[in-house]
């Protein structure tokens, strides 16, 4: 259990400033940006009760907009994805998922991880670049940079997940 909430702090320490110092500053041909931040929420074992997600969701979104000058954009997707994230779950696995599981690779499947990654991010970025635009004055320049920072988001979570070694080895 101790062990369970070290690595979820950690996760948490790491990859928020990794995304504050680092990946803020990543504009892949001024379009893309990777949130690399949102695996601490995807891997947050599943059951734990929905106002905890949302919580733990909005402080990190907080924190990311505190660092990154972005009032409450960040915290509003990361709201939005808390609130959905166990009906997301359930939608894509199936009722019947056991409760303390962590998301990965190893519990969904390689298909089922990324298609839960995906939608997640997907809902995410959909959300963090309207209420960044407050828009639709461009909607075809707002889908290549949400398609495209989906796309890196995707990429950088799967690629972490797969030097996730700890998360591979439970329930073996």
């Amino acid at each position: 259990m101790i062990n369970n909430i070290l690595r979820s702090i950690l996760y948490f320490v790491v990859f928020v400033m990794f995304q504050v110092l680092f990946l803020n500053n990543i504009h892949y041909l001024r379009i893309a940006t990777p949130f690399l931040y949102l695996y601490c929420i995807i891997k947050m074992p599943i059951g734990i009760s929905r106002s905890g997600v949302l919580i733990f969701s909005f402080i990190t979104g907080l924190i990311v907009d505190m660092f990154s000058n972005t009032p409450g954009m960040h915290a509003g997707a990361c709201a939005l994805v808390g609130l959905l994230r166990e009906p997301l779950i359930h939608f894509l696995q199936g009722e019947d998922i056991a409760d303390g599981l962590y998301p990965s690779y190893h519990s969904f499947g390689y298909a089922g991880f990324i298609r839960y990654v995906a939608l997640f991010v997907f809902i995410h970025h959909v959300t963090l670049f309207l209420l960044e635009a407050l828009t639709l004055f461009d909607p075809l320049f707002l889908l290549i940079r949400v398609g495209a920072s989906v796309l890196m988001t995707i990429l950088s979570i799967c690629a972490v997940e797969l030097f996730n070694f700890e998360s591979q080895k439970i329930g073996e």
